[in-house]
């Protein structure tokens, strides 16, 4: 993993980017020198187009999720995966075509040529993600601790988007610890820095909570620190491989000392000027979308077109978010707030396609304007819930001290909250966020954004 302006990402997907990008840079260039007869003045106009060009198309792969692994998928799934992927990139790539300064050396076999190979790294880049990752890429790792917390680590290290990290066994530290991992990977025996020497170690994680006492190896893992294994404790590691702050590990003066939290005035002025841009002009383009959801909500269900109701914002302030109205008129007869479930009965038909299509969310476009929310950052809880979670949840205001968002983190790293269970789930997401909210974060999120409406994972 990469750390990139506080944000983490998977070093074998920024590896991808990187070739690929190159090969259709090349691939650009050949094309359009081999049909040219002005070979330097092509070169000079081709070469920063064609740049643009190939960064334009990993880009939007990317925000599709392409470069996302999935390990096992069926052979259906990944031509389908392809088909998503040709059909989004092929309109923008010639719309690219359109406006870059190469008209008079890309003829349409040139363009016909490039395309190709832009199918053609789709292809190999859907079946590469869905095996098993190279091993020159693969860092190995060594999970102190044979406990709960070791298989917890087990556990998450079996995501796909992980592939770039593979346990290669387990040390206990002490004849006593209970053992909930795979007892076949466990090493007994051995001291840790012949482990490390014998095993090609690359990384240690240290997964046990209580560590006093001499219960760790201090000294050995300074000496392995010394030689360039790197160590991480559960805090770091589940921050760094699943983008979360655990609850479980979570101290008061963790947060205060450490690092992350800021919320500098710098920071909010540059924030708050990608939200009146970015949210103008998606207003404007989402005009159209929100005429036609408008007039279906009332061809089927009556009046109001509009829900609006009582969040909890920044500091605990109140405010009305507006979105459009996707349940019946007496979801709510009782006049008892209840969470929104997975198939709730109280969805019109017309509520169920644009809440999966996140176009419910739209008119928050207007509350982005208003300065009550911004773009990206916690989805904002109703004061019954917020009460209610408070007093469950460590540490749950913490997230109140941004703005709130249409989209967030949260939301599109765990899909769908109906219970004080998940709320906690999300909380750890939004953590992270709020320690370590940047706008290149902001942009990652709305580009997972897009993946997750384009590819029907929408939520609630």
């Amino acid at each position: 993993m990469l750390k990139i302006f506080s944000h983490y990402f998977p070093t074998h997907t920024l590896f991808q980017l990187i070739v690929d990008a190159l090969i259709l840079f090349v691939g650009v260039m050949a094309a359009v020198l081999l049909q040219s007869s002005d070979g330097i003045g092509a070169w000079r106009t081709v070469l920063p187009s064609a740049l643009c060009f190939a960064i334009a198309m990993v880009v939007l792969n990317g925000a599709t999720g392409f470069y996302r692994p999935v390990a096992g998928q069926r052979l259906k799934d990944v031509v389908a995966r392809i088909l998503v992927g040709v059909v989004v990139s092929i309109p923008v790539a010639y719309a690219v075509f359109s406006v870059l300064p190469w008209g008079e050396f890309a003829s349409e076999a040139v363009e016909v040529s490039v395309v190709l190979v832009l199918g053609l790294i789709l292809a190999v880049r859907a079946f590469s993600n869905r095996g098993p990752m190279s091993a020159v890429l693969t860092r190995r790792v060594l999970v102190l601790g044979t406990g709960a917390e070791a298989e917890s680590v087990d556990r998450a290290l079996h995501d796909p988007s992980l592939r770039g990290l593979r346990i290669i066994g387990f040390m206990p530290l002490g004849n006593d610890e209970p053992v909930a991992v795979n007892a076949d990977q466990v090493f007994r025996g051995r001291e840790l820095l012949d482990i490390i020497d014998q095993e090609n170690v690359n990384e240690i994680i240290v997964a046990v909570r209580e560590r006093r006492g001499g219960v760790l190896p201090l000294r050995e893992l300074l000496d392995c620190k010394m030689r360039g294994v790197k160590v991480f404790d559960l805090s770091s590691f589940f921050e760094r491989a699943r983008g979360q702050v655990r609850i479980d590990s979570l101290r008061a003066s963790w947060l205060i000392y450490g690092e992350g939290f800021r919320q500098g005035v710098t920071r909010t002025v540059v924030k708050r000027f990608f939200d009146l841009v970015a949210s103008s002009v998606l207003l404007v383009l989402a005009l159209p979308v929100m005429l036609v959801t408008a007039v279906a909500i009332l061809l089927e269900d009556g009046g109001p077109i509009f829900y609006r109701q009582i969040r909890v914002g920044q500091n605990g302030r109140q405010f009305k978010v507006t979105k459009f109205r996707s349940m019946r008129t007496d979801a709510e007869k009782d006049g008892k707030p209840k969470w929104a479930i997975a198939n709730d009965d109280r969805i019109t038909r017309t509520g169920r396609l644009i809440r999966k299509l996140r176009i419910d969310e739209l008119p928050q476009l207007f509350n982005v304007l208003m300065g009550d929310m911004s773009l990206v950052g916690p989805r904002p809880e109703r004061p019954y819930f917020v009460d209610q979670l408070t007093s469950e949840i460590p540490f749950y205001a913490v997230r109140h001290c941004v703005k709130p968002g249409v989209t967030g983190w949260a939301q599109v790293r765990y899909q769908y909250g109906a219970s004080v269970d998940d709320a906690v789930q999300k909380l750890q997401y939004d953590l992270y966020y709020v320690k370590n909210h940047t706008l290149l974060l902001d942009l990652v999120v709305l580009a997972e954004t897009v993946r997750v409406v384009l590819t029907g994972e929408g939520a609630q």
